[in-house]
This record gives C-alpha cells, structure tokens and sequence, in this order.
C-alpha cells in the first residue's frame, strides 16, 4: 500500500515518467518517512509545495534545469522550487547573488521579491536535490531517498527531452553530469553562494548563454525578469 504524507501529490505527467520510482522499496520507504516528519516536525516546504517545481510544464516542455541543493530551511522562506522564496521574504544571500548576475547579465530591472514562479511557468525547472528539509536544520532530509529519485528525474528527463540547458552551479550540482544523458548543453560555474560567487559564478552569464541556445533550437528564450 503506497502512503503519501498528507496532500503530496505528483502531477500526473511527471509520475508517468518517474513511474516505476514511485513503487520502488525506498520511496516507500522516504514516504513513510516524510509522513512521520511532516506530523511531528516542523518541514518545509509546506507538504502541498513538496513537488511545486513539476506543477508547471510536463517533461518535454521543460527548456531550462537549475539545481540547487535543499530547501531553505528558515521560516515560511521555501516554496518549492529552487532558490526562490515567497513573496514578501528577505532574499537569501545565494538569490541576491542571483538577481546581481542577472542585472549584469541579461539586465533585468530591480525585483520587489525572489519569487521565480515566472521563470518556472516558462519551463524552467528549479529542482532541488532534496525536496524537504526540518526547519532550521539544513540537510536534514539528506539521505532519506530524494537524492536517488531526484537523480532518476534528471537522468529519466534528459532521456526524453534531449534540447534541455542545464545549469550546474556549484561542485554538488556539477556531480550531476554523469546522470544527463545528452552533455551538449551543460553549463557550469561556481555556486551563487557569498562563499564562491566571486570565484566563478558572477560573469558567467549562464541566463543570455542559454537563450541563445534557446535561439538557436528555434524556441522561445527565456524572459528572465522576476515579476
């Protein structure tokens, strides 16, 4: 019998893709877990947000994959897709870093939030490696089962959709490679943290790169204001 945490529901077109993980023995098992956590913990994101970022575009429609690493972990900041944040929420020092290469990059005007659902509805998927995180406790749902199915999504997409521009920020991010199927357009840099942003992410201009690709596949590039 599968169990599912509270209202954590896959869309339908990505479960069909990832449909034999969902009866695999770990994923059972990472559910129960999540089940158990979600009762007794504080979790974040909320569990109706756990898998925001496939909420938007099926798998062939998706341009673009950023990965980041685990939720936010502070309050009502994590909304289910990558470095974004609710609207009215401080921005994290990595988004802020962010939205610096973005102005110089691609010169977007000056957000009133970090929200990316913008980018998302475009068919940018902001995954997370791990979807959930206790509050206040980073990395604390590492090794539960998201890393293998997340890992299964990347390589079960790059399968299927051969066109997608990855951008890998960071060493975590960059061990990803060996999953995507298809290498021509895998963009790397440092990651957007204060740690690294100085040593390689900022002047990468991953955003203008990949719509030129965009350009040249013939699709729509991406319009990467946050609004």
């Amino acid at each position: 019998m599968k169990i599912k945490p509270l209202n954590l529901v896959l869309n339908e077109s990505w479960s069909t893709l990832v449909s034999n993980e969902l009866n695999e023995k770990y994923f059972h098992e990472l559910m129960v877990f999540l089940k158990k956590e979600y009762e007794s913990e504080t979790v974040f994101p909320l569990e109706g947000n756990v898998f925001e970022a496939f909420n938007y575009k099926s798998p062939h429609e998706i341009k673009v994959v950023i990965l980041g690493q685990d939720p936010y972990h502070n309050d009502f900041q994590a909304n289910g897709l990558a470095f974004s944040v609710n609207q009215g929420i401080n921005l994290p020092p990595s988004l802020k870093n962010i939205i610096k290469e973005l102005k110089n990059d691609v010169s977007i005007t000056e957000p009133m939030h970090g929200d990316l659902t913008h980018w998302a509805k475009q068919g940018v998927l902001l995954l997370n490696t791990c979807l959930t995180v206790r509050a206040h406790q980073p990395l604390s749902h590492q090794n539960k089962g998201w890393e293998k199915f997340t890992d299964r999504v990347i390589h079960l997409l790059s399968e299927q959709n051969k066109d997608i521009i990855y951008l890998l920020w960071g060493a975590k991010a960059e061990a990803k490679k060996e999953l995507i199927a298809t290498k021509e357009y895998i963009l790397t840099s440092k990651h957007p943290s204060p740690l690294s942003a100085y040593r390689g992410f900022f002047g990468c201009k991953h955003f203008s790169r990949a719509n030129k690709i965009l350009i040249s596949q013939g699709k729509q590039p991406i319009d990467w204001e946050i609004i």
